[in-house]
C-alpha cells in the first residue's frame, strides 16, 4: 500500500515515517507539510492507497482538503486533538483518529482497520485459529455473518441488532446469547446492551466509544476490560 503523510511538525513527519518503514505492506511514496502541496500532488493522478493527515494544518486546514476533493483514498486522522474525533468521521474515507503522540501499537491497529476497509484477505491476528463467522437465525433462514464485518451487537428488546459495514440484521436472540458464539479477544460487553468488535474502535471518550460515524455508550464497569483489551491488540 502506498501512502503519503502530511503534517507541518517536522517530528510528527519522521515518527510516521518511521513507523510506515516498520510496516512490510505499506511504504511512503511522500510527505508534505501542508495540503496545499498534497492537493497538486493528488491532482497527478498517483497511484495512492492511504493518506495520514493532520488537522490543524497552516492556512488551509485538513477538514478544508476533505471538503474540497472527492474520490480520495482512505485517511488516517494524525492529531493533537483528540475532540474532533466525532467530527472527522462524518468523511466516509476516514477510518482511524490517532492522537499524538502515535504508538507503535496503536499505529498496528489503525493499519488493520485500513487492511479490513481495502479487504485485503484480514484475520483478526488473536482469532487467527479460531472461528472466523457466527451463524443466526433471521426470518427462519440461516445466515452467516463474517466477524470482522461486525462492528457491534445492540439489544433492543426480545432483538439483536448485529451492525456490520454493510447492513444491519435484525435477530431474534438475546445478547448474552450471542455474546457466547463471539471470541472473548474481539468482542466486549461495553454496556448493558452494546458489544462492541475492538478492532473497529476509532476513539474511546469518557463515556462513549467511537466506531465509524456511531457512539455507542460504555459503562463504567465495562470501562477497564475495553481498555484492558484495546492495549492488547
Amino acid at each position: 500500500m502506498k501512502c503519503v503523510i502530511v503534517d507541518d511538525e517536522l517530528l510528527a513527519r519522521e515518527i510516521l515515517s518511521h513507523l510506515v518503514l516498520k510496516t512490510p505492506d505499506l511504504i511512503t511514496v511522500a510527505a508534505f507539510s501542508n495540503a496545499i502541496d498534497l492537493i497538486k500532488f493528488i491532482n497527478t493522478k498517483p497511484e495512492l492507497d492511504l493518506i495520514f493527515l493532520d488537522i490543524h494544518l497552516p492556512n488551509f486546514s485538513g477538514f478544508d482538503f476533505l471538503q474540497t476533493m472527492n474520490d480520495l483514498p482512505l485517511v488516517v486522522i494524525v492529531s493533537n486533538d483528540e475532540n474532533l474525533a466525532l467530527e472527522a468521521f462524518n468523511y466516509d474515507c476516514i477510518v482511524d483518529y490517532l492522537v499524538k503522540p502515535v504508538k507503535p501499537k496503536r499505529f498496528e491497529r489503525a493499519m488493520e482497520r485500513v487492511r479490513m476497509k481495502m479487504h485485503v484477505g484480514y484475520i483478526h491476528p488473536a482469532d487467527s485459529n479460531g472461528p472466523q463467522e457466527i451463524f443466526v437465525n433471521i426470518d427462519k433462514r440461516i445466515i452467516k455473518i463474517e466477524l470482522n464485518s461486525i462492528n457491534y451487537l445492540k439489544a433492543n428488546g426480545d432483538y439483536v441488532q448485529i451492525i456490520t459495514e454493510q447492513q444491519s440484521y435484525r435477530v431474534h436472540s438475546t445478547l448474552t446469547q450471542l455474546q457466547v458464539k463471539l471470541p472473548k479477544s474481539q468482542f466486549v460487553k461495553t454496556h448493558r446492551s452494546y458489544i462492541v468488535n475492538i478492532a473497529k474502535v476509532n476513539a474511546v471518550k469518557d463515556t462513549t466509544v467511537v466506531i465509524g460515524k456511531d457512539a455507542i455508550p460504555v459503562s463504567k464497569n465495562n470501562r477497564e476490560e475495553l481498555i484492558e483489551l484495546l492495549n492488547r491488540v
